[in-house]
């Protein structure tokens, strides 16, 4: 199949992926350019799954002020390579996840820094608010998972609906940027600061 340039910069300048991957993910998609986008995206996941391994110790720290002067983000976003590290797919993903943390107020980067004894009084209010609003018994567990699950995408910043394209997470905002720079990245942390608080 013979795939059209036009098609190819389209999808380019959809995703930023390099122009090889964009004719690989067209070719591979009959030119179905919603499933190459799939495509290319489900290629970062692979990707960042190789990588995860790799230590990553080099980075920048981000910082977003908002314009009222009164919240400000700082976040250590880290790579393997300095080299990666002033690119500038990896500069607008920190800046992106500082405004992120500004937008979202996240408490955690990922769940497993969630403690125990959040996550259980959580299940004990949810259970509560089940029972009150006179919900069976039997469906308890499973309204108790869907509630929890939409509170991790409140307050978990991988689990959150990236502020700018809320089709995708931030967690898969950053799969996606390790996928196309072909280094393990990770959140480290982040502190948020609001004046008077």
């Amino acid at each position: 199949m013979d795939i059209a340039p036009k098609l190819v910069k389209e999808l380019r300048e959809m995703t930023r992926a390099g122009m090889m991957d964009c004719k690989k993910a067209l070719l591979e998609t009959e030119g179905n350019i919603d499933e190459a986008v799939k495509f290319l995206r489900e290629k970062g996941l692979a990707s960042a799954a190789k990588r995860a391994h790799k230590a990553a110790n080099e980075g920048k720290i981000f910082s977003y002020i908002h314009s009222n002067e009164k919240l400000g983000v700082m976040v250590e976003l880290n790579c393997e390579t300095d080299f990666v590290a002033k690119t500038d797919d990896f500069i607008t993903l920190g800046k992106n996840i500082a405004m992120q943390v500004a937008a979202a107020n996240p408490l955690v980067v990922k769940r497993e820094e969630l403690s125990a004894e959040v996550i259980e009084n959580e299940k004990e209010i949810f259970r509560n608010q089940a029972l009150q609003s006179g919900k069976p018994e039997k469906v308890l567990d499973k309204i108790v998972e869907g509630k929890l699950e939409k509170f991790y995408h409140e307050t978990v910043l991988l689990d959150q609906p990236f502020v700018k394209d809320d089709k995708m997470t931030v967690g898969d905002l950053l799969n996606e940027t390790i996928g196309k720079l072909g280094e393990n990245m990770l959140i480290r942390r982040f502190a948020r600061f609001q004046l008077g608080e």
